[in-house]
């Protein structure tokens, strides 16, 4: 059984304020949490912001943005294989051209 993930009191503040001006869907992938949580969090800040988040955690943001960065470089592989195939697809039919032309009178 895996052990559960402790965040600091900033950055839950941090995700609660980032709430105002970007999807809890955005967030949720950027951070790798699920949005119950942030749905929890949210409601704690709410009912008391000054005594929300009270104790000590770990930060894992690093594991997310290590996270993000991997998907960003999955996207951009398949990219460059989709772009490969196409510059080779393209080479073929200028080739092909050429002979059509060559070969008519």
């Amino acid at each position: 059984m895996g052990s559960r993930r402790c965040f600091t009191r900033e950055f839950k503040q941090t995700v609660i304020h980032q709430l105002g001006t970007r999807s809890i869907a955005e967030i949720c992938r950027e951070y790798d949490i699920h949005q119950n949580i942030v749905n929890r969090w949210k409601r704690e800040y709410e009912s008391d912001p000054e005594k929300a988040f009270v104790g000590h955690g770990k930060l894992w943001k690093d594991d997310a943005l290590i996270a993000q960065c991997e998907r960003v470089i999955g996207r951009q592989a398949l990219q460059i294989e989709l772009l490969k195939k196409n510059v080779e697809r393209l080479s073929l039919l200028r080739a092909e051209e050429r002979r059509m032309r060559r070969s008519s009178p």
